[in-house]
């Protein structure tokens, strides 16, 4: 069969997404090729999920029909594409499309290493390990409506999928990237007070990890206003309008804006 989907980077975040996307059947072992540099993870990709698997990015380049997905640390980015500068696709019936993950790397430097090729750069979260991820694409100047269809479905395999300008990737880092480090800061923090309040260590885990999920999925499923669920679960002169007074006098939501920010600043400083 045709080799179809081509990985380069078989880590944590390169096999969820081919976990996924097997599962799913978007492809089918026999269409994925992976290259990596460790033989043992290698064999391991190979025995679990039935694919081919290299450690020659090369042969990952020249074999793909139709997606290459980089999913290797940025630090290496420059030797990979050196070593695929002198491969000839550009004679190819078909050409793949280029999906990278690699944070700050641009489009332009990706568009100069893989010369007339379509390039998409995507920013997605670690939540996406677990099927519930959120990615944010951009679209290089090469691609068109068919490319975009391919994204959609590689990411849609590990969660939901927005489509941004480039120029707002960075604050995607400091909001959705770099988030779920908030997040499981805000369950500590709760299980933190429960146990100040008496609760056990375990049962104050519990309820501080359902509360944020099940609060998230309210949300999510009513599409209700952030505000308005707060207003619902706020009583007159009770006991949740007397913690968010507590949090509003410690600067809680400015603490939290302000993070954001100063990722975001952040990730364009290490994109220069």
């Amino acid at each position: 069969m045709t080799i179809k989907f081509g990985l380069i980077g078989g880590g944590v975040m390169g096999e969820a997404l081919l976990s996924r996307l097997i599962a799913r059947g978007i492809y089918q072992p026999s269409e994925v090729i992976v290259s990596e540099p460790l033989p043992s993870r290698l064999d391991f990709l190979k025995q679990q999920y039935g694919v081919a698997v290299t450690t020659d990015n090369s042969e990952v380049f020249t074999q793909a029909k139709e997606v290459v997905f980089l999913a290797v640390k940025p630090q290496v980015f420059s030797a990979i594409a050196q070593e695929l500068a002198d491969i000839d696709i550009i004679n190819r019936e078909q050409l793949p499309l280029i999906i990278s993950i690699l944070a700050g790397v641009h489009l332009s430097q990706l568009e100069a290493a893989f010369v007339q090729l379509p390039v998409i750069r995507a920013m997605p979260n670690t939540p996406a390990t677990v099927g519930a991820g959120i990615t944010a694409i951009c679209s290089g100047a090469y691609t068109n409506a068919k490319h975009h269809q391919i994204a959609q479905q590689v990411f849609s395999a590990v969660g939901e999928v927005v489509e941004v300008s480039e120029g707002l990737m960075d604050a995607v880092t400091g909001l959705s990237g770099s988030g779920p480090a908030y997040v499981a800061l805000l369950v500590e923090s709760l299980a933190d007070g429960g146990v100040s309040a008496g609760l056990p260590r375990a049962i104050a885990n519990q309820l501080a990890l359902q509360t944020v999920l099940g609060t998230a999925k309210l949300l999510d499923e009513t599409k209700m206003h952030p505000a308005e669920l707060k207003d619902r679960v706020t009583s007159p002169g009770g006991t949740t309008i007397a913690g968010i007074a507590k949090l509003e006098q410690a600067g809680f939501r400015s603490a939290l804006i302000e993070a954001v920010k100063a990722a975001t600043e952040r990730s364009q400083e290490l994109g220069k």
